[in-house]
């Protein structure tokens, strides 16, 4: 039996930190039923990756998946993927022995399989293929088919029917994502911090780099008490603010830097622990934990290649 509810009905590019809030209580709400086997939560691909993260962070220690899934071309266009990835979440929400949060899309340009991506480690990488969505310094969780599934990836959180999930559904919208590039105005920083911001995600170059000239207010904001923390324009690799003079003075200025977390999953991690915790050593040890599997102790050298 296929339960449904409709919580939002809007484009993915308008979600809002108000909306995680709504929909995450309607997720936690339909997880902890004893009825249910899993849930899934049909999403516009442009910020489903954002979702996800959101749903990780404020339904921790979930019993049972649950899984985002979407779709790169519409159900009226014959190369349309939406009936292969909503039928392959279907069957892994209800056997899939992971419970985690979860994209599911489309593992080739074919009808043939779908990837399992945890929800923290996913990015959209092409505007339109099918296959758009790959696991980023990660190894997809699990190869689905229409039937049956492969896991690929051992390093799971097993399903668990009997455990009970911890649940934080607040979200801040004072914090912002700003990513360096030649000419970058660092009166923006200035801004943020005159209109009450409390948090500030870099996405710096390479190793974690940011212009020299934004020293200054970036120094300022970590006065003001604001959250700054470090994450890098590159898909590979990690942060490492030791190796360069740039990183290193931007270490000892305050700046957290966040090994091989992805931008966009650092953003909503922020929004999530300045909403739901108030001291700032607080809020800084929350940032630099690994919660859910959005930091890795050692990064994979490229892309994971299926054929492998």
């Amino acid at each position: 039996i296929i339960e449904s509810r409709e919580v939002l009905n809007i484009l993915s590019e308008n979600m809002h930190p108000k909306y995680y809030t709504k929909l995450v209580k309607t997720i936690h709400d339909e997880v902890t039923r004893e009825d249910v086997k899993g849930v899934i939560v049909t999403h516009g691909t442009d910020t489903m990756a954002y979702t996800a993260a959101a749903v990780a962070f404020s339904i921790q220690n979930l019993p049972k998946p649950v899984i985002l899934v979407g779709s790169q071309r519409s159900s009226d266009r014959p190369s349309s993927d939406a009936f292969l990835n909503l039928i392959c979440a279907v069957y892994a929400a209800s056997t899939i022995p992971i419970a985690e949060t979860m994209v599911l899309m489309h593992g080739s340009i074919n009808d043939d399989y779908c990837l399992l991506h945890r929800g923290v480690r996913v990015r959209k990488c092409h505007t339109s293929r099918r296959d758009a969505f790959k696991s980023i310094n990660d190894v997809p969780l699990a190869k689905v088919w229409a039937g049956r599934y492969e896991i690929l990836n051992p390093s799971y959180i097993e399903r668990d029917e009997s455990r009970t999930p911890e649940f934080k559904p607040k979200f801040s919208d004072k914090v912002a994502l700003l990513k360096a590039y030649p000419g970058f105005p660092g009166n923006i920083i200035e801004y943020l911090i005159d209109q009450g911001f409390e948090g500030i995600v870099l996405e710096g170059t390479g190793l974690g780099h940011f212009p020299e000239y934004t020293f200054e207010p970036l120094r300022k904001a970590v006065r003001e008490g604001l959250l700054v923390a470090m994450t890098s324009q590159c898909l590979w690799g990690r942060v490492n603010m030791n190796v360069y003079s740039t990183g290193r003075n931007l270490v000892r200025i305050g700046v957290i830097p966040l090994e091989d977390m992805l931008p966009e999953v650092a953003l909503i991690k922020m929004m999530w622990i300045i909403a739901n915790y108030e001291s700032l050593e607080e809020r800084k040890q929350m940032l630099r934990a690994n919660l859910v599997g959005e930091i890795s102790s050692r990064s994979l050298i490229g892309g994971f290649n299926l054929e492998a």
